[in-house]
C-alpha cells in the first residue's frame, strides 16, 4: 500500500473523529443552546432525552473512527464499513426528511447530511481501496 494513500485515509478518519466528536459533545451537553442556535428551537422534543441519547451514539461512533485512525486500516475495515454505513443512513435519513417532510426547520439536517454525505463517499473509496489491496495481496 502506498504510505501517502494510507496517511490520507488516516486524516480521513482523524477528521471524521473530531467532526463526530464535537457534534455529539453539542448534541449530548448543549443540545438547547445548539438547537437555537440552529434557529431551530420550536423542533426540540419534550423530553431531552431523545436528543442527549442521539449525541451520545455519535460519540460512540466518533471514537470508533478514532480507533480507525490510530489503527491498522486493514484490520479495521469491519470498522470503517459500520462507519460508512452510518453516513449513508444519517444522510439517507436526513435528505429525506428534508424533501418530504411537512416539518419545519429541517435545513439543518440536510446541511449534516451533505457532511455525511461526503464522509461516506471518502470512506466508501477507502473501505474499497483496502479490499482491493487484500485481494492483489492474496
Amino acid at each position: 500500500m502506498k504510505d501517502s494513500k494510507i496517511k490520507y485515509y488516516r486524516y480521513l478518519f482523524l477528521i471524521a473523529a473530531v467532526y463526530d466528536l464535537l457534534l455529539g459533545v453539542v448534541f449530548l451537553f448543549f443540545h438547547k443552546a445548539a438547537f437555537r442556535a440552529l434557529g431551530v428551537s420550536s423542533a426540540l422534543p419534550d423530553e431531552p432525552a431523545y436528543v442527549a441519547l442521539l449525541g451520545a451514539f455519535v460519540i460512540v461512533i466518533g471514537i470508533g473512527y478514532a480507533l480507525v485512525y490510530r489503527g491498522n486500516l486493514t484490520a479495521n475495515m469491519d470498522l470503517i464499513l459500520v462507519g460508512l454505513l452510518y453516513k449513508l443512513a444519517y444522510s439517507a435519513v436526513g435528505f429525506y426528511y428534508y424533501l418530504f417532510a411537512t416539518v419545519p426547520h429541517v435545513l439543518f439536517v440536510f446541511i449534516f447530511g451533505v457532511a455525511d454525505v461526503l464522509f461516506f463517499i471518502l470512506m466508501a473509496e477507502c473501505w474499497m481501496y483496502l479490499r482491493n489491496e487484500q485481494k492483489l495481496a492474496a
